[in-house]
């Protein structure tokens, strides 16, 4: 099997209801395919910081609010990997700080438009599904993180 550090996901929620994503190339399907702010933790580093680095650095937003929602783990026939899903709210601009490589566009969508592309196969990346199933729990009040 296949031992992984661990990665973070970024929920990011504007103040009137949009959801910040990303438009992502993935070289193994060879496709582009819609996702929240992701990425892997570096050894040693906090799982809070990684998510605020990673959202800093691929969409150039900073949050002034986080709240950790869940852990997930994506892939447990063949892989340890844990993914650590984060709300971020209190979203300010900036600039994006790609690495080299990287191609992404960032765009929103609100929780229903979400649920609509994953209804009809445009959102298949097993992260943002969950993801977006989470978003919508917790604005509709039903889930709250523990």
């Amino acid at each position: 099997y296949i031992k992984h550090p661990g990665a973070v996901v970024i929920l990011p929620l504007f103040d009137d209801g949009r959801v910040l994503l990303e438009r992502q190339f993935r070289y193994p399907l060879g496709r582009e395919f819609i996702e929240f702010p992701a990425g892997k933790i570096d050894p040693g580093e906090d799982t809070l910081e990684c998510a605020k680095r990673e959202l800093q650095e691929e969409t150039g937003y900073a949050a002034s609010e986080w709240t950790f929602v869940s852990t997930i783990h994506n892939a447990i026939a063949y892989s340890d990997e844990h993914l650590d899903l984060f709300l971020a709210r209190g979203l300010t601009e900036g600039v994006a700080k790609l690495d080299e490589g990287e191609f992404l566009e960032c765009f929103t969508a609100t929780v229903p438009e979400m649920l609509d592309m994953v209804k009809s196969g445009k959102i298949t990346d097993v992260k943002t599904i969950i993801g977006t199933f989470w978003l919508e729990k917790l604005m509709n009040g039903t889930w709250k993180p523990e």
